[in-house]
């Protein structure tokens, strides 16, 4: 039995994770796990909004899995995922958008994955008053990083049988950072041979997803631009209740969904758990349990496919406990 670190976070955060628990368990899988607040909770019990019974837990288990935290506005972390993130280097966000059955939306055949580099960037969060009315923020990029992406991002491709990768940039404007970053990408993807490979400067691809989204599979880019288009992505698709996304370090993964906290229906069972149950399903694939996170997905798309049984946000009237119902019982049909 594998132990698990879960986050249950804020707001709709229990509701959601509650979800994965018991659709994990539908497929058999065993899990125990080790629950351990952050946020706003964890602050409201221990004054730390990540205690660190929460880091030597993470550091003890190497997978965790989070539920949407808030942060905290003007005090403590600039954002607590973002500490997460520095804390453990879980240097790549991989975030996949696919059309899925019964999602009402101007667009067709999307199936692409977006690699953002997860560590550096403007995301240092390096920043400084120069003077009265004038401030700065330090951009970041190192070639040691740049390459380390890069190569996730053609492996992932190889690995999901995915044929092309397009590197996303402004280097056209940025000539030092992102011309590092560029240069990085295409060491890496010279020996790569079997896959396509591209470049497109970033408010290009902002237009050229909302145009063509069909033409692209999996992209890889900077922290920022990664963060801005990874939801530009998402809303092609139904938005963020709908995807998933796990963020990977050399020997530590945490998965999550993207969405937030969502306070006002807390507590309601009105919450779509679909993006954390998707997540769950990339983590049993990180745990070489691909056959019950396929499970997982499957029984994803059938319950959409039927439209019995939907959420508010996606079309129907369903609470939380009704479509987790559901799909854990397509899981046990299919098994």
């Amino acid at each position: 039995m594998r132990t698990i670190t879960l986050i249950p976070g804020d707001g709709i955060g229990v509701e959601v994770t509650n979800s994965v628990k018991r659709v994990v368990e539908a497929t058999n899988v065993e899990i125990y796990w080790e629950i351990i607040d952050a946020g706003e909770k964890a602050f409201g019990a221990t004054g730390e909004y990540m205690p660190q019974k929460l880091i030597d837990s993470i550091y003890k288990n190497k997978i965790a899995f989070k539920g949407p935290l808030t942060t905290p506005i003007g005090e403590g972390f600039r954002s607590i995922n973002v500490a997460l993130r520095k804390e453990f280097n879980t240097y790549a966000n991989i975030r996949p958008v696919k059309n899925m059955p019964n999602i009402k939306t101007p667009f067709n055949n999307v199936d692409l994955v977006i690699i953002r580099e997860n560590s550096e960037g403007l995301y240092t969060g390096i920043e400084h008053v120069v003077t009265h009315g004038v401030t700065e923020a330090i951009k970041v990029i190192t070639r040691d990083a740049s390459l380390k992406i890069a190569k996730h991002a053609f492996e992932y491709a190889r690995f999901h049988n995915r044929k092309k990768v397009t590197a996303v940039h402004k280097a056209n404007i940025m000539k030092i950072t992102d011309g590092l970053f560029l240069e990085s990408v295409r060491e890496i993807a010279s020996d790569y041979d079997d896959i396509e490979y591209e470049e497109i400067i970033v408010d290009n691809m902002a237009m050229q997803l909302v145009m063509y989204p069909e033409k692209y599979d999996v992209l890889v880019m900077p922290n920022l631009y990664g963060d801005i288009i990874s939801d530009l992505a998402a809303g092609l698709v139904g938005g963020l209740g709908l995807i998933p996304s796990g963020n990977i370090g050399d020997d530590i993964a945490i998965f999550e969904a993207v969405h937030g906290s969502a306070p006002l229906i807390a507590g309601k069972n009105m919450a779509n758990p679909i993006a954390c149950i998707l997540s769950s399903a990339m983590m049993l694939d990180y745990m070489n349990e691909k056959p019950a996170g396929d499970l997982i997905r499957k029984a994803v798309f059938t319950v959409l496919k039927e439209g019995k049984c939907l959420t508010n946000d996606i079309g129907g009237n369903a609470s939380t406990d009704e479509i987790t119902d559901a799909i854990c019982n397509a899981i046990k049909k299919y098994i």
